[in-house]
C-alpha cells in the first residue's frame, strides 16, 4: 500500500538523487519512476485475497480526504554514521499521514495481515547502501544538502504488486483508492 508521487515531485527527486549518485558510493539507487510513499508492505500475498483486502481498505478509507505533504531534506536510516537507506524526508500534514497509515494498517489486519510493530517513519527511499566505497563522499553530499522542496496533494492510495528483476522492482497497480470524494460516515 502506497501513496503515488506526482511527476513534478519525481523531477525534484531526480535532482536530489543526481549529486548523490555522482559521489560514486556503493548504493543501489531507486528508479525515480518507482518511488512511492509506502504505507504498508504486505510481502507475498495470495492473489485471491486481493478483493477482500481492497474492500477492507475501501471501508477504512471511506472518511479520509485529501491533504498536503512536502518533500524536504535528505538523510539516512538508521543514522548518517552508518546509513543503510538514503531517504528524502516528508513534511506537511504528517499527522494526517500517520492517521492514514493507521487506518491502512487496521484494514490490513482485518484482512489477515500482521499489524506493523515498528513506528511509522514517513520517507521516500532514494537508495540502499551496499558497501563503504566512497561513503564519505555520499555523506558529504547529504550534509551539504540543498534547499529543495516540493509540495503535493495526497489524493489516492494504491495497492501495488512488485516483481523483482535483476534491474530492480517493477510495480503494477492492482487497485487505487480515491481520497478526493470520501463517503460520509454512517
Amino acid at each position: 500500500m502506497a501513496i503515488p508521487i506526482p511527476d513534478h515531485c519525481k523531477k525534484l527527486l531526480d535532482q536530489l538523487q543526481q549529486p548523490l549518485r555522482d559521489s560514486g558510493a556503493d548504493v543501489r539507487w531507486t528508479s525515480i519512476q518507482n518511488i512511492h510513499l509506502t504505507l504498508k508492505f504486505l510481502g507475498e500475498i495470495d492473489p485471491g485475497t486481493v478483493p477482500a483486502l481492497v474492500e477492507q481498505l475501501r471501508d477504512a478509507l471511506a472518511t479520509q480526504s485529501c491533504f498536503s505533504l512536502r518533500l524536504h531534506g535528505v538523510g539516512g536510516f538508521p543514522d548518517l554514521r552508518s546509513p543503510r537507506v538514503i531517504w528524502c524526508g516528508i513534511e506537511g500534514d504528517v499527522e494526517r499521514l500517520k492517521q492514514l497509515h493507521k487506518e491502512v494498517d487496521r484494514a490490513c489486519a482485518k484482512a489477515g495481515f500482521t499489524p506493523e510493530q515498528r513506528p511509522f517513519q514517513p520517507h521516500l527511499t532514494l537508495g540502499r547502501v551496499r558497501g563503504k566505497r566512497n561513503l564519505h563522499r555520499l555523506l558529504d553530499c547529504i550534509r551539504i544538502g540543498g534547499d529543495h522542496e516540493s509540495s503535493f496533494d495526497v489524493r489516492e492510495v494504491r495497492l501495488y504488486q512488485s516483481s523483482l528483476t535483476p534491474h530492480g522492482s517493477i510495480y503494477k497497480m492492482l487497485a487505487g483508492l480515491d481520497l478526493t470524494s470520501p463517503r460520509p460516515s454512517l
